[in-house]
């Protein structure tokens, strides 16, 4: 309880400090939300009229009081560039962003586990031995590259989708999720090639054990021992690294979406960048570093679930 405590504790204070950065950081550009909003035409008088309505002539620190207030409450704000509520255009979006990650969380699992323990199975093999520098090369490949690699052979060539032409689940749902299919394989395919050479290791590390051995006493072969004991030892730190990898997925999403041309929470973001639309920035910064925190807080909190010897801190 202890630990969970003090994690939680840890979570809270590192949401607490990214927000202040979050907010610290566009208060140091030179910008004014009144002028942006009024455009260049506005008066003198019309910006300070605003600048007093929006609470920008207050100090710093009890704008950043009232933003985080508002924004614990739900209310993210106005976006300077389309004067709507930050908050439904992030709900817009956001749907295709859970939608791309979780689809990238299911091919590290559906495609890392099997391969992982084949590998084992059969280690030191043909197949295995190819794995080895297919994983080495597929680790050292940057996600964008796979995404435009991915985007020429299956779209340019083989006309599987349309590049640059994005399917709504609200269009067509199987095509949707067709066209889904290779942005999150481009997130997921270098942590595939990790999670199978992890699996790999920690499976042939049980097989070396005294309770394997115990197995083959009993008159288990090779593959049941793996397949029933050995594995759900082995899981564990690739169970963990999944969890981690469904975080930092977030961040390789935002550049994805871009190659892909998804209208996700990823090209929102780089899009209110530069139209220098803060109020957008900062909540999506805020949203992404709360999934990223969370995800690991869980992640820490199952590693030690699954074997209380692991202490992460």
């Amino acid at each position: 309880m202890k630990y969970v405590a003090r994690k939680l504790f840890t979570l809270i204070i590192t949401l607490f400090i990214v927000s202040l950065l979050a907010f610290l950081a566009f208060q140091i550009i030179p910008s004014d939300a009144a002028l942006s909003r009024l455009g260049t035409n506005a008066t003198p008088e019309q910006v300070a009229q605003l600048q007093h309505e929006l609470g920008l002539d207050r100090s710093v620190m009890v704008q950043y009081g009232d933003w985080l207030s508002d924004f614990l409450h739900g209310d993210m704000g106005i976006s300077f560039k389309y004067n709507m509520p930050v908050k439904e255009m992030i709900m817009e979006k956001l749907p295709l962003t859970a939608v791309l990650v979780l689809l990238a969380c299911f091919l590290m699992v559906a495609l890392s586990f099997p391969i992982g323990v084949f590998t084992a199975r059969h280690a030191g093999g043909v197949f295995d031995r190819i794995m080895t520098v297919l994983n080495q090369i597929l680790m050292s490949i940057p996600p964008v590259f796979v995404g435009i690699l991915l985007s020429f052979v299956f779209g340019t060539l083989f006309r599987v989708f349309n590049p640059g032409s994005f399917v709504s689940y609200n269009e067509n749902v199987l095509r949707f999720l067709l066209f889904m299919l290779f942005p999150a394989l481009s997130i997921a395919i270098s942590r595939i090639a990790m999670s199978v050479k992890m699996l790999r290791a920690s499976l042939l590390g049980e097989m070396d054990k005294n309770y394997i051995r115990t197995a083959y006493s009993r008159g288990h072969s090779r593959s049941t021992a793996l397949r029933k004991h050995a594995l759900k030892n082995a899981v564990i730190p690739v169970i963990v690294f999944i969890a981690v990898s469904a975080a930092e997925m977030v961040a390789g999403s935002i550049i994805i979406e871009q190659v892909f041309a998804i209208p996700g929470i990823g090209r929102l973001l780089l899009v209110s960048i530069s139209n220098r639309d803060y109020p957008v920035v900062q909540a999506i910064v805020m949203i992404l570093a709360f999934w990223v925190v969370i995800v690991n807080f869980l992640a820490d909190i199952l590693s030690q679930y699954i074997d209380p010897r692991v202490r992460l801190g």
